[in-house]
């Protein structure tokens, strides 16, 4: 089974390369992050045509995520984080083959200090709690998601710059992670893979992408239980070279 996360930066602009891309890529499971569109507006019938069944959470400009699965039921669907007061839509969870997938579009948080940084760790804080809850459920689990963190310097293209001192990178960031991997999860792509400079984000500006100027902020994490089954994992950068790309790429494992 090949599971995927990607943040599409606006599925209205980026839904004829996601077409393209499940047709070439054909992962069986796909979590989407900001697709930036209300639940009317969510392409269902062009992703059922490619064979997807999709469950979504949206809104008009802002955020926004999915969970597309082919030739699969989609059951126990779960809308946004239990017991968290929260307008944005950045969550959300269900089974597919037996296997609790959790879609998380983590909060950027604009800078250290700000109120968006700190609602930033309160909004991972209660992410904790309701994983941790999960896992006693669905022992069998993969949280994918853009999580706007690099887990460690391997993960940047220039650890001199982004420091501790700095958003996505933050000791406090890093340390919110870390308490989820310290649930019994574990960061699919670090299974197969210690090289440093493997990026999923490039900014748009600065000609980021040509020069590789990336961090690794998209993750896939698989339970203890998942742990000997992901039998391979990447990032495919291939559409991050299309016109008009998202500035992310897909990340990606396979249990087997």
């Amino acid at each position: 089974m090949k599971i995927a996360s990607w943040n599409v930066n606006s599925l209205n602009v980026r839904l004829p390369h996601l077409q393209q891309w499940l047709a070439a890529f054909a992962p069986d499971i796909v979590g989407l992050q900001e697709t930036k569109l209300d639940d009317a507006r969510f392409p269902d019938d062009a992703l059922a045509a490619l064979g997807y069944r999709s469950v979504f959470l949206g809104q008009k400009t802002y955020n926004g995520v999915a969970i597309l699965a082919r030739d699969r039921a989609i059951a126990d669907v779960h809308y946004g984080i239990p017991g968290f007061e929260d307008e944005q839509k950045r969550a959300i969870a269900a089974t597919v083959d037996g296997v609790r997938i959790v879609n998380l579009y983590v909060v950027n948080g604009q800078d250290i200090g700000t109120e968006k940084y700190a609602y930033k760790l309160r909004w991972l804080a209660a992410v904790r709690d309701w994983l941790a809850d999960e896992l006693q459920r669905h022992p069998r689990m993969v949280v994918m998601g853009d999580f706007n963190i690099a887990p460690d310097d391997r993960d940047v293209h220039d650890p001199a710059v982004w420091n501790e001192g700095h958003i996505l990178t933050s000791t406090a960031e890093r340390a919110a992670l870390t308490a989820l991997l310290d649930l019994g999860l574990h960061d699919a792509f670090r299974l197969h893979s210690l090289d440093a400079g493997i990026f999923s984000w490039w900014d748009y500006r600065q000609a980021a992408f040509r020069r590789d100027l990336g961090l690794r902020i998209d993750l896939t994490l698989v339970s203890d239980a998942l742990r000997a089954e992901a039998v391979a994992s990447g990032i495919d950068r291939e559409p991050r070279t299309w016109e008009r790309p998202s500035d992310h790429a897909p990340a990606w494992v396979q249990l087997g």
